[in-house]
């Protein structure tokens, strides 16, 4: 599903910020991270209402 591979795109894509956030406290790195969570956080509604459908029309 392209929804998926989406998703490990965007967390692969945080990471780096994950690390400088929690470990040096950069507070810069915190507010890119809370962004890319809410972009996973959409692509997984995306991934639902798709499987969602498909299972609908099964």
């Amino acid at each position: 599903m392209k929804e998926y591979e989406k998703i490990k795109q965007l967390v692969a894509a945080i990471e780096e910020d994950v690390l400088k956030f929690s470990e040096k406290g950069n507070a810069a790195a915190g507010t890119r991270v809370r962004k890319g969570l809410q972009d996973i956080k959409r692509a997984c509604q995306e991934m639902r209402d798709a499987v969602q459908s498909i299972k609908k029309s099964d």
